[in-house]
């Protein structure tokens, strides 16, 4: 059985990564279990999009506020 901690190494490692056959049935049926791990990894995807965003310079404020 995973254990949390190995988890979200795995949910962090994911966002750079492919994970191997193992990594992602191992996660996948740990997150199946662990409701905590499962809310993790909801934050990690929203810090992720959020990321991808900033970097590429987009937000939600009208064009007008862009200005000043």
């Amino acid at each position: 059985m995973m254990m949390c901690k190995e988890a979200t190494r795995l949910m962090s490692l994911k966002r750079d990564r492919r994970l191997t056959f193992q990594e992602r049935l191992s996660l996948r049926l740990h997150l199946a279990m662990c409701g905590a791990c499962r809310q993790c990894d909801r934050q990690f995807a929203l810090l992720h999009r959020v990321g991808e965003h900033y970097a590429i310079g987009e937000d939600d404020a009208p064009d007008d506020d862009r200005e000043r």
